[in-house]
């Protein structure tokens, strides 16, 4: 077989999803063996904005990997930044939940995804605190240790439990993110704030949440997630109910059937705050 036909099929969707699964395994390894130990901590952009050794030799583990595998690939990585290469393009997060894992908390996630000019193709998103990956590749489906996953059946507010995170910002900008919040707790079922985007994300394709919403993620925060929600038949939009752009971070999912009633209510109810939901 030629080189090029090789190359070819190592860069299908279905291809791309087993190269995020093994490199997440190996990075959520290095988050559980260090889980326990000291942590080293520094502060990026404030004082809720952290970064551990953790996140660090996660990434390097991945980006060695992820290197060696697809070497002509570009990469965007929350700790090192963006390097140039081909159209592919992976977006990785080596520790999605880092507050949490800072302070013990066993809640957090390697996201890893691949994107190209055309869409996310692969993402994983890995706990390896409870062993659970969640993979999917474009029209193929989502899947949890294998098992195919399916968005909520949810179609009622009341019934629904919604899922959110704050910004970095929120000390300086708190209106939009508050007020949402303040809006669904009086009308959803209920509410968590679990601390890790990606997490949520699987959680909204795996029928565990019935919606999420959260201002200013960034590309590795959403990559695997969003494609989770969408091949488990989830919707994923902005805030404002525009269609979902990986690169423009104020993201909504919702079950199939929620989907519309959680974009009417965002409207109305940053309408009514007056808040513009675009970064």
């Amino acid at each position: 077989m030629s080189t090029a036909g090789t190359a070819m099929e190592q860069e299908t969707p279905a291809a791309l999803r087993r190269t995020a699964e093994e490199g997440a395994r190996l990075a959520g390894r290095v988050l559980a063996e260090r889980f326990q130990g000291e942590r080293t901590i520094e502060f990026k952009r404030s004082s809720i904005d952290l970064v551990t050794d953790a996140d660090t030799a996660a990434e390097e583990v991945l980006l060695r990997f992820l290197r060696e595998r697809h070497p002509g690939h570009s990469i965007l990585a929350e700790e090192s930044g963006a390097s140039r290469g081909s159209e592919l393009r992976w977006l990785i997060d080596p520790l999605d939940g880092t507050t949490n894992y800072a302070h013990h908390v066993p809640h957090f996630c390697v996201s890893v995804a691949v994107d190209g000019p055309d869409g996310v193709l692969a993402g994983v998103v890995y706990n390896p605190m409870l062993d659970e990956l969640f993979s999917a590749a474009r029209g193929e489906g989502a899947t949890l240790n294998g098992r195919p996953l399916k968005a909520s059946a949810t179609t009622e507010l009341e019934r629904a439990l919604l899922c959110t995170g704050f910004p970095y910002d929120v000390r300086e900008k708190p209106d939009g993110p508050v007020g949402l919040l303040n809006h669904f707790i009086r009308r959803a079922q209920g509410i968590r704030r679990t601390g890790s985007a990606a997490l949520d994300l699987a959680y909204v394709a795996a029928g565990r949440f019935d919606g999420f919403f959260e201002f200013n993620l960034k590309p590795w925060d959403i990559g695997a997630g969003s494609l989770l929600v969408t091949e488990a038949g989830g919707v994923m939009s902005q805030i404002d109910g525009s269609p979902f752009d990986v690169m423009k971070g104020n993201v909504l999912a919702g079950a199939p059937g929620l989907a519309a009633v959680l974009q009417r209510e965002c409207r109305q109810a940053l309408a009514n705050l007056g808040w513009d939901p675009r970064p």
